[in-house]
């Protein structure tokens, strides 16, 4: 057995699950992390956007022993709820049946569940250590503590897994040029509430919600699904969490633009704003959030943007993973999944090649870059698709007929989301079949209404011109 010792820089959701593999494959690992312990602190919330654990991020679960531990902090979620403007609801599934879900994951329990686990796999974490500095001539790092007080840690193989804000990143930097590029996306985002049922105050109460409580259901909503309010350039979502309550997530512009007036954090800018927008574009959701102007003003506006690098390692020194490489917008739910998904692939590539780590890094970046990209564009797009299109009589079209597609030819027209989310062909194949996928629809779907106007032996000669089967 090899005695490599491995540190990195970050216990979040990748760091942790990234320790509890290569601790399991008997590297000796230690992690640093610059956030307090969370399981005595307590989780720091406030801009945390619940998390969908779909089939990449299960995986990386079970390939830790974790699928078991995970069950009583998930909750299914069947599809998409749309809430439409008039009030009327439908639920669009994300796939055939109950064996094609998601799973909506409250990010500090899944976190605090994930610190256990590389414990008892052996991996040692010290908290409320921040990375200050990287000595890459002597392999050492510098750390602070809230006193501020400095230490110095050896660290021949140095693995950042500390998010987006990335401080290891920040020092590799300063080392060779990663060719950084951030992409902000125009809007930012607004955590909210949804309490459980029994905590709603009786006055919001409708009779529904009275009859729901006195039968002492848990969920103010259906729990199964992922609740969204397209409103065209903006839009509300809601995740269930196992104890009965909902994550609430507001997306808006940062700016008005031309119109003065049209929402924007900059324009909804007083308690007043703020009621008579909700009241008006969430109606619905408005008697669920006691206090929803509450949060509005004291949560935080997150940022939401795309981080590209050119490059994620310095020969076998150190390697970035995760958000802190590759961080995405949230509007595929796969950036937890695809930091699950570089976890497993780079212990299983250390596992095989121990003594040659700068290959291996360098053969992680290889197989890994090309597939973050898809999955970054692939986000980008779907923002577009949940906050507009859910909604739009052609978008719902082309869905209908993807459906019937789909039917037709197994193996060879599946839809891009099924094969993001419930398989684990790579993002990259994914991403090239959608396009081709998507072409073919709109051809199809050209100044028709319905499906019954669509010419399906002409369906059948695009799809065999232009799609072989998928591989295995």
């Amino acid at each position: 057995m090899h005695d490599k010792r491995i540190t990195l820089v970050g216990a979040g959701l990748v760091g942790a699950l990234l320790a509890t593999l290569l601790a399991q494959r008997g590297f000796t690992v230690e992690v640093f992390e610059r956030r307090p312990d969370p399981r005595k602190a307590g989780f720091l919330g406030g801009r945390s956007i619940n998390l969908a654990l779909a089939e990449r991020g299960w995986h990386g679960l079970r390939v830790a022993g974790l699928q078991q531990r995970m069950q009583p902090i998930a909750v299914m979620m069947r599809g998409r709820m749309v809430h439409h403007l008039d009030g009327h609801t439908e639920l669009l599934r994300y796939g055939r049946d109950d064996n094609e879900v998601i799973w909506s994951v409250n990010r500090g329990s899944l976190n605090m569940t994930l610190l256990d686990a590389a414990e008892a796999a052996g991996a040692c974490i010290h908290f409320d250590q921040r990375l200050a500095s990287v000595d890459w001539n002597k392999s050492t790092m510098q750390l602070c503590d809230d006193a501020g007080t400095l230490r110095e840690h050896a660290a021949s193989t140095l693995i950042g897994a500390d998010g987006a804000g990335s401080a290891m990143r920040t020092a590799l930097a300063q080392r060779i040029d990663l060719g950084e590029r951030f992409e902000p996306l125009d809007h930012g985002y607004k955590e909210l509430e949804i309490p459980k049922l029994a905590d709603l105050p009786g006055a919001t109460l409708t009779p529904t919600l009275s009859r729901q409580r006195k039968r002492g259901e848990l969920f103010a909503m259906e729990p199964n699904a992922l609740h969204i309010w397209p409103r065209g350039n903006y839009m509300c979502i809601a995740l269930p969490n196992a104890e009965g309550s909902f994550t609430v997530t507001l997306f808006l512009p940062n700016e008005s633009g031309s119109d003065p007036v049209a929402p924007s954090f900059a324009s909804v800018d007083s308690p007043q704003k703020v009621r008579a927008f909700f009241e008006r574009d969430f109606a619905d959701a408005v008697p669920l959030m006691p206090d929803y102007e509450r949060d509005f003003a004291q949560n935080p506006t997150g940022l939401l943007g795309t981080l590209y690098l050119d490059r994620w390692h310095l020969d076998g020194r150190a390697l970035l993973v995760g958000d802190a490489a590759h961080a995405i917008v949230p509007f595929h739910g796969q950036g937890m999944n695809c930091g699950f998904e570089d976890a497993v692939e780079l212990a299983d590539l250390m596992e095989r090649s121990p003594d040659d780590i700068s290959s291996v890094f360098a053969e992680f970046q290889q197989r890994r870059k090309p597939n973050a990209d898809a999955i970054a564009a692939m986000a980008l797009e779907n923002y577009v698709e949940m906050r507009d299109s859910v909604a739009d009589a052609r978008f719902l079209l082309m869905r209908a007929l993807e459906r019937t597609l789909a039917a037709r030819h197994p193996g060879r027209f599946v839809p891009r989301y099924w094969m993001v989310t419930f398989s684990r062909l790579p993002y990259a194949t994914a991403f090239a079949r959608g396009e081709i996928q998507s072409g073919i629809l709109r051809q199809l779907t050209a100044g028709k209404t319905s499906l019954d106007e669509i010419d399906l032996a002409q369906a059948d000669a695009l799809i065999a011109q232009r799609l072989p089967p998928l591989p295995g």
